[in-house]
């Protein structure tokens, strides 16, 4: 085969898949990046983009992996800020001065009264009337309760007590071993502590999730994260629904790898260097270097940040749709022929579910190639061969 017919052959493998491969080149990946259907000529097909990794993108995803609840939810109602509600049960202690009062006598100076806060947020208490109890604290009761006594009772003075809220409750569902509807006490409560109210969570804490909904909004972490990073166990609020989900955290690798497998992180989390290395690593000559991916549904708020507002808002309108979490399809790209990528790969953290690929390199192609026509040609030259032989006897 001489010099023009190799350029040739380079040049036709390399704008399209000419011949049986293992997935694509990574000149087909860039391709269809960033195209709409129409452009790609396929019918609902995925709009993707493709974010090339360096060390500060790689830090940007690990961030925000580790407050994902707290960037989409907040902190959530903190101690102090507990507010009354229609159906809690509470306990009104009044007390007097005297001995001759509304509520004193010679036995006893203090009267408890239970009430129960009624739809239209407010309970009766005696010699005062109905008292609006819903969106009040505690002690912002008592103070309204104290002011109403005045010229009424002895010196009073009323301490506020909650026997049951029955308006600041949680539902805890899924793979706990209690699952329940969960009252809040007013000093509030953190995301672990009534998963424990629930049971507490029945799997290996990194191979549970949890997901917290509130009213339009969600978010789900790892167990384990609430230990490793205190800051996304958040405060919870009344109405929020917390799912417990045991998944078993697990990665596919496919492509110019030693071994193409689904496999389970274990009990620690992976960066991609060590997700690859638990493959063998790139098959030799045949893995393109500068063809090693991660295809995954990523958070809506980290593309946003990649891609830039302008960048994001083009994705969206050419076809780019989330997931029914919200997130949506991103290509990460590492070039293995730069000495960074390696320290950025093991910034890079591995999720649930991504799937890794390493594409072949276009030599393997070529290769293939002529093993395809190179066998032919073998035989038709064979042939030839055996007619000028028959030829000279001939003669």
């Amino acid at each position: 085969m001489n010099r023009i017919s190799v350029l040739f052959l380079v040049s036709a493998l390399a704008s399209c898949q000419a011949v049986p491969g293992e997935g694509p080149l990574t000149s087909a990946i860039f391709a269809d990046a960033g195209k709409s259907p129409e452009e790609l000529q396929r019918d609902n097909a995925t709009v993707y983009e493709v974010v090339d990794v360096d060390s500060r993108s790689a830090s940007t995803i690990s961030a925000y992996s580790n407050s994902t609840l707290v960037k989409r939810l907040g902190i959530g109602g903190g101690p102090g800020s507990a507010s009354i509600g229609v159906g809690d049960r509470l306990v009104v202690s009044i007390f007097e001065a005297g001995t001759d009062g509304l509520f004193s006598t010679s036995k006893s100076k203090a009267t408890q009264i239970e009430v129960v806060v009624q739809p239209d947020g407010k309970a009766a208490i005696p010699y005062i009337g109905e008292v609006r109890f819903a969106g009040l604290t505690l002690e912002q009761a008592r103070q309204r309760i104290v002011e109403a006594l005045k010229g009424k009772a002895v010196e009073p003075d009323v301490i506020v007590t909650t026997l049951e809220t029955v308006s600041r409750k949680v539902t805890v569902t899924g793979a706990v071993n209690a699952p329940s509807v969960v009252p809040l006490n007013l000093a509030g409560e953190k995301l672990t502590d009534v998963i424990t109210r629930a049971g507490g969570a029945r799997g290996e804490t990194y191979d549970t999730f949890v997901t917290v909904t509130r009213g339009s909004k969600s978010g789900t972490v790892l167990m384990s994260s609430l230990i490793s990073s205190p800051t996304e166990n958040i405060w919870v609020q009344p109405g929020d629904e917390i799912t417990v989900i045991e998944d078993p955290r697990q990665f596919t690798v496919l492509g110019s790898v030693k071994v193409n497998k689904r496999q389970r992180f274990g009990s620690r989390d992976l960066s991609l260097i060590e997700a690859v290395g638990m493959s063998g690593g790139g098959k030799g000559v045949s893995a393109d270097a500068e063809g090693f991916f991660v295809f995954r549904y990523e958070e809506a708020e980290i593309a946003g940040t990649l891609l830039g507002k302008s960048r994001y808002g083009a994705m969206l309108r050419k076809g780019m749709r989330p997931d029914r979490g919200g997130r949506v399809p991103l290509v990460y790209r590492f070039d293995m022929s730069r000495p960074d990528s390696l320290l950025a790969g093991q910034t890079f953290p591995v999720k649930n579910r991504d799937i890794i690929y390493v594409s072949r390199h276009l030599t393997t192609d070529i290769t293939k190639f002529i093993g395809i026509v190179g066998r032919p040609l073998q035989v038709a030259n064979s042939g030839v061969t055996l007619v000028h032989r028959a030829a000279d006897m001939g003669e």
